[in-house]
């Protein structure tokens, strides 16, 4: 008869380091479920803000449309309402700028040439652009601007690192303690300038743009007025951020 062969036992480190593989595992799965049901959950809300947002925005357009209407009927005038935001585009590098103009910029996050950011509307930044508007192309962004700076530029700022706004989570966990929890949420609040209009646009990085599509108009040191590209561009900086966009 051959002779009989006992079992040989398994060590307890390796028992012990299998069972920690298979709690990790369930672990994981379980976390991961979690987040997906959390997903679903939250998609349903950023579907129906998304719907208001889209139907204040149709709101608002169509009163303005009829309030034109009226003017022109009645033979006045209709004066639209101030703009509560710009948009700033650094145009010019650091070469011979003075240095209150370099600290303005500074205080911008106007860093580096071809960046962009987003600036509430006040006295306070109306004097800062009022010297710095040599070395920068602002105007009033639409809608459009916003919305597709936001999503093919959008950067946010993390523990100081530049991380890409690739998922709803990321603004979730970063501002939802602002009521702020998708992309749709940061659009909304950029361009109405609402309540939380400083804590949104702080966690956005500045707006990394591209040289303009066949290059600027003349000299970038003229104002827009001259024919240049420095200044307030008004309504015009649309056609700016679309080249460099």
């Amino acid at each position: 008869m051959p002779p009989k062969i006992s079992a040989v036992l398994a060590p307890e480190t390796f028992l012990k380091k299998r069972r920690d593989t298979a709690e990790q595992k369930a672990a994981k799965q379980a976390q991961k479920k979690e987040i997906s049901k959390k997903r679903r959950a939250t998609r349903a809300v950023i579907f129906k803000r998304a719907e208001k947002y889209l139907n204040e925005y149709n709101a608002t357009e169509k009163a303005i449309v009829a309030q034109k209407r009226i003017a022109r009927d009645t033979g006045s005038f209709y004066v639209p309402a101030e703009t509560k935001v710009l948009f700033v585009i650094r145009i010019k590098g650091i070469m011979k700028i003075p240095p209150k103009p370099r600290k303005i910029l500074q205080l911008l996050r106007l860093i580096q040439i071809n960046n962009g950011v987003f600036v509430k509307v006040n006295q306070a930044t109306k004097n800062m652009l009022t010297l710095v508007s040599p070395y920068v192309a602002f105007g009033e962004p639409n809608l459009k601007s916003v919305r597709e700076l936001v999503y093919k530029r959008g950067f946010g700022k993390i523990k100081g690192q530049r991380i890409p706004l690739n998922d709803n989570l990321i603004i979730e966990e970063a501002l939802s303690k602002f009521g702020v929890i998708c992309m749709e949420d940061i659009i909304h609040e950029i361009f109405t300038c609402g309540p939380n209009f400083k804590e949104v646009n702080n966690f956005l990085w500045p707006f990394k743009l591209s040289n303009p599509t066949g290059g600027f108009a003349t000299k970038k040191t003229l104002n827009f007025v001259e024919g240049g590209d420095s200044g307030n561009h008004e309504d015009k900086i649309n056609k700016l951020i679309r080249k460099m966009n």
